[in-house]
């Protein structure tokens, strides 16, 4: 029997189950957490595999990550949940919707894209994945931790509104990310291309940008937005990649309107 990944659990009612992305931890969605179990949901954020209490996978791939949400989804014993996944976190939601699209009821995709290192034309564009493993990996070969890293990066990577506070605790996330940990799921990172699957998302779908996010760009999250059926886009203003950490109150709020809203009677898939 596999470990089960460690998670935090707030609340009761429909459960929101909220995937990081590779800088940070079961913390990295405090805010939504209390928010969500406020307003009468199940709030439920992981550690994937490697991060905080859960214990790594071998081999560190997309199809393993997406294995080890549908286990913790089985073990919390729901049909379906709503994901909310987070950069990379987004794409580890892609992909478990794409295996397993009966046990997600809706979708929320933050800061990320169906494809990383890939030209839309699906070949690989090897030189800048490298180049983007190498930058980031490259203060840890330096003998750098990631406490340093952190204070480094996550300034590089907000909008000018970013709440000081946010800011901190997502610092907070990446300085106790295991480096191990941290260069294995950029490896697998720049594996990822779902492209092909968005149009076959049949669950209603919000997409949130930062206006400033240079990670996730904007314009590749209205792509997808127009790629997948039942979606819709959003744009946080002033803010960066860290959206649910820069502007908890707004983002929260986008949240839980698209929550609230009724599930369509009439699904594409359904003849």
């Amino acid at each position: 029997m596999k470990p089960l990944p460690a998670f935090t659990t707030l609340g009761s009612g429909p459960t929101v189950l909220m995937l990081h992305g590779i800088g940070g931890g079961h913390r990295a969605f405090a805010p939504q957490v209390e928010a969500l179990a406020s307003a009468g949901y199940r709030a439920v954020a992981w550690d994937m595999p490697g991060y905080g209490r859960s214990a790594p996978i071998e081999p560190y791939t997309f199809k393993g990550l997406a294995q080890s949400a549908l286990d913790l989804i089985d073990a919390l014993r729901c049909d379906s949940v709503t994901l909310v996944g987070h950069s990379m976190g987004g794409m580890v939601a892609q992909e478990l919707i794409a295996r397993r699209p009966d046990r997600v009821n809706r979708l929320v995709l933050c800061g990320t894209s169906a494809a990383f290192g890939k030209r839309t034309d699906g070949r690989l564009a090897e030189g800048w994945a490298q180049q983007f493993v190498a930058q980031r990996t490259a203060p840890l070969d330096a003998g750098q931790t990631m406490e340093q890293m952190a204070q480094k990066l996550i300034p590089q990577m907000v909008g000018p509104g970013a709440l000081p506070e946010g800011l901190r605790l997502a610092e907070f996330c990446m300085g106790n990310v295991p480096p191990s940990t941290y260069r294995r799921a950029l490896d697998a990172l720049v594996t990822f291309d779902r492209q092909q699957a968005l149009a076959d998302i049949r669950v209603p779908t919000l997409l949130i940008g930062g206006e400033f996010d240079r990670v996730a760009a904007p314009s590749v999250m209205q792509q997808m937005a127009a790629t997948i059926p039942l979606a819709r886009y959003t744009e946080l203003a002033g803010m960066g990649h860290l959206m649910n950490l820069e502007a908890p109150e707004a983002f929260d709020q986008l949240l839980l309107d698209f929550l609230r809203e009724p599930i369509p009677t009439h699904r594409p898939d359904l003849h």
